[in-house]
Order: C-alpha cells, then sequence, then structure tokens
C-alpha cells in the first residue's frame, strides 16, 4: 500500500495537469452562469473561490482517492497555473490556432466518451450547442497551450544524466518509496476509408449548385439548411455561425467565411465533413456572421464490403510474413495522423503512446484486452465525428503488467520522473523571482492560508 500512495506522491504534477488540460471546462461553464467570490488577481487572471473546490474535488476523483489536498494547496496550484499564464502573455508567446483546435478535438472525444454523446455533455455543462462548447474549451486549451509553452520557455535547457537518474533511483529505492508502474500497452492501427463514388461526389456537388441558384433567386438560405444539411446543429441554428479567424472551425469553413462578400453564395466546396454551401449574413469587425449546408456522401454497400475486404486481406498477409505490419502501414493505411508513424495510436486522454488498461475506452478495451504483443484484432468498422466510415485492425506493439519500478526495465520512465523533479524545482525557483513583480491580490480570507511560495508577499520571508 506504502508503494502506492508513494507513486501518486511523485506523480501528483502529472494528476494536477490532466485535471487542468481536461476539467476545466467546468469552470469555464459556471463562470457563463454565475460570477462569484474572487479568491485572487494574478495580473489580469482571476482565480473563483468555487474554481478552488470544484479542482481539489476533480483531483481527489482523477487519483481515486489516493490524493488529497487542502483548499490552500489546491488554491496555490491554481495561482502557479495563472502566474505561468499571465507572463506567456507578457513573454509574447505565440500560440498557434492549429495546436488548439486540436486540442480542443481531444477534450471532445475525452468528455464524449465520459458522458456517452456530445449532446450530452453540452446539456451537462450548459452550453447551448457545439459550437458553444467548441467555444468554451477553445478559450480553456488556449490558456492551456500558454502556460505549457512558458514553462517549455522555463526548462527548455533542463536535463538529467545518467547518474542523477541513478542517484534518485536509488533515493527511492533507500527511502522505500519505489513507485508502482501500472500495466500499459501500445498500440498501433491499419484504416481503410470506403470512400464515396466519383458519381455521388458529382451528385452532392450538382444538389448544391441547384440549391445556391435558388437562394440566388430569392429562396431562403434558413430553409434549405433546414431541409438538406447534415449539420447535426442546424436543427437549432439554422446553420448560422459567428465566426473568427480564432474560432474552433476547420480550416476551409474559416477560409471561406473571410472570403465572401455581405449576401453572397459561395460555390460547393469540400472539407473532411462533406460538401459546403455558404452565404454571408454580416461582417461585424472582426467577426463574420454565416451559414452553411452540409451534405455527406452516401457509401453504398458494395464499398463498404470491399473495403472490409481489403483490409481483411491485408491482415492475413501480414499474419503469413508476405508484408510487415510497419510496411503494411506506409503502403496501404490511410489515416493521416498515423500513417507517418509506423500507425502508433495516441492515447487522447494523454497524448502519450502507451495505455492504462485500467483506464481505456470499453469498446477498444473490449479489442485488445486478450491480445499478446504483436498480434492483430479482428478487422472491424468505425465511424469518426467527421462521418467517415472505414474498416480497421490493431496490432498490440508493447505490453507491460503492472509492476514496482525497475532500473533497467523502467529506465526512461524513471529518467521522465527525475527530470521532472527537476524541472519543477525550476519552475518553482522562476515563480519565487516572478512573485516579486507580478500584480497579486489576495482576498481577506485566503490570506490566512500558508503557502510554499510568498503569494502574500510577506516582507521577512
Amino acid at each position: 500500500m506504502q508503494q502506492k500512495i508513494t507513486i501518486l506522491k511523485y506523480t501528483k504534477f502529472t494528476v494536477l495537469s490532466l485535471v487542468f488540460g481536461l476539467i476545466s471546462l467546468s469552470t469555464f461553464a459556471q463562470k457563463k452562469i454565475k460570477i462569484d467570490g474572487v479568491a485572487v488577481v494574478i495580473g489580469k487572471n482571476i482565480v473563483l473561490n468555487s474554481d478552488i473546490e470544484k479542482f481539489k474535488q476533480e483531483v481527489e476523483d482523477r487519483s481515486e482517492g489516493k490524493i488529497t489536498i487542502s483548499d490552500c494547496e489546491m488554491l496555490e496550484e491554481l495561482m502557479q497555473q495563472k502566474l505561468l499564464s499571465h507572463h506567456a502573455v507578457v513573454d509574447s508567446v505565440i500560440v498557434s490556432d492549429e495546436d488548439v483546435n486540436s486540442r480542443v478535438e481531444r477534450s471532445l472525444q475525452y468528455f464524449t466518451q465520459e458522458f456517452g454523446s456530445e449532446d450530452k455533455v453540452i446539456a451537462a455543462y450548459g452550453f447551448n450547442d457545439l459550437d458553444d462548447l467548441k467555444k468554451a474549451l477553445f478559450t480553456v486549451q488556449k490558456e492551456n497551450v500558454l502556460i505549457e509553452k512558458e514553462q517549455e520557455k522555463i526548462t527548455d535547457k533542463i536535463d538529467v544524466t545518467p547518474e542523477e537518474v541513478r542517484l534518485y533511483y536509488n533515493g527511492l529505492k533507500t527511502s522505500g518509496e519505489l513507485p508502482e508502474f501500472q500495466a500499459e500497452i501500445e498500440l498501433a492501427q491499419i484504416v481503410l476509408y470506403a470512400a464515396p463514388t466519383p458519381e455521388e461526389n458529382d451528385r452532392i456537388v450538382a444538389q448544391l449548385n441547384e440549391i445556391k441558384k435558388q437562394v440566388e433567386e430569392g429562396a431562403s438560405f434558413k430553409m434549405k439548411a433546414i431541409i438538406n444539411s447534415d449539420d447535426p446543429g442546424v436543427t437549432t441554428n439554422g446553420g448560422q455561425y459567428e465566426v473568427t479567424k480564432d474560432s474552433p472551425f476547420i480550416k476551409e469553413f474559416k477560409e471561406m467565411a473571410f472570403s465572401l462578400d455581405v449576401n453572397q453564395v459561395s460555390k460547393p466546396f469540400k472539407s473532411d465533413f462533406g460538401y459546403h454551401l455558404m452565404q454571408l449574413h454580416e461582417i461585424k469587425g472582426n467577426m463574420r456572421v454565416a451559414s452553411h449546408i452540409l451534405i455527406q456522401p452516401d457509401i453504398p454497400d458494395s464499398r463498404l464490403k470491399d473495403t472490409q475486404e481489403r483490409a481483411e486481406k491485408i491482415a492475413i498477409d501480414i499474419k503469413e510474413g508476405k508484408i510487415t505490419f510497419e510496411e503494411a502501414v506506409k503502403k496501404y493505411s490511410e489515416d493521416k495522423e498515423t500513417k507517418n508513424n509506423g500507425g502508433a495510436i495516441v492515447n487522447p486522454y494523454t497524448g502519450e503512446a502507451q495505455f492504462d488498461l485500467t483506464r481505456m475506452d470499453p469498446d477498444l478495451y473490449a479489442r485488445v484486452a486478450e491480445l499478446k504483443k504483436g498480434e492483430l484484432s479482428d478487422v472491424f468498422f468505425d465511424q469518426n465525428r467527421n462521418g467517415e466510415k472505414m474498416f480497421k485492425f490493431i496490432m498490440m506493439k508493447d505490453r507491460t503488467n503492472t509492476h514496482t519500478a525497475d532500473l533497467v526495465e523502467d529506465y526512461v520512465k524513471i529518467q521522465d520522473l527525475a527530470l521532472t523533479k527537476k524541472k519543477e524545482e525550476s519552475i518553482t525557483k522562476w515563480s519565487k523571482e516572478k512573485i516579486k513583480d507580478t500584480y497579486i491580490k489576495m482576498s481577506e480570507t485566503h490570506r490566512k492560508c500558508t503557502f510554499v511560495k510568498n503569494w502574500k508577499k510577506e516582507i521577512n520571508k
């Protein structure tokens, strides 16, 4: 039992990072409804009283009760995040929309998995629709990227030598605090998309061109969207969105919105979601108000069957040694995200290649739980959020069982722990200096807390 508690001690930073990276959406949603008491102001950033309790509860839930944290400790962690965010802006840290949007999609996957559907996420947090939810996620994740980039700026030259790793490990061993690593797996995949026929694509373009003609002759774009669009949000917003260059929309959508004149109807254009038609309604400074119609191609059963059979043939060739899995990925796989890295699947919760068997998506777990290293799953059908249909199969790249840390077997993980500790020490040193010249205003209630750092700016501390 002592070992399990100790590993949590050394991964507390990781648990907190997960909480700040994902669950801060609940804080954002709460702010939309009610602004409660301000606990602390750090530069131009604020921490609310309600933030402390929500994040504190989330840390305890994520660690399954093995990490407990007081209100004052939680407040200090939140102040640390806000200090980093504030100075990232001061230091003109650059954050790209592409980076933020990829995190928005990962977060959306996480919440959808947690609640069961996008609609349930929207309802749970009190958002109006998917667009409203994505805007909130964009704001949350943009701050997270700012924080991470500022941390990288502080620690980019920090490294650990093999001797430092050895001393770190021996220190844990001597004190009886060696961590216990959970069972982990690494997965790779080959994906074949069931593409629509050229005739189906031509049919959709012709349909959208006819709608374009009718709208230009006076028909209501909104009514055409309600009748024809495959965008699930059309029932609540008639296909209309407010678009800025920072909005979490796909590139093609934003580019079209900013290329049209008021009342102009676009030509049909393609994205990963299907084919679109757009009309611009209004220009408000850096914002465009536009409506779109989305039509997704139908995939005939014959195409689905052909795709399945091709995937099964590739799997058989790999099992019979006619081609290696890595060669097959390069030659056949059509998944953009994994094709160029050997098919390796990234854990959407952590951004790493490893999956904890106890914290996996249930559907994925059912397909891979019994696989041994090097074995392939059966070919199965899948469909992504864009509506793209595919057949895929998965290979178990690596698999380790639950065990106490070993310097040789787990050298990379121990090295990461040692490096994390050294980076934390560097960030702590940086924070103590930055606190001195950063505007900080704390409520009288929270000034009663005892902090590790001098947030209260007491003269003799």
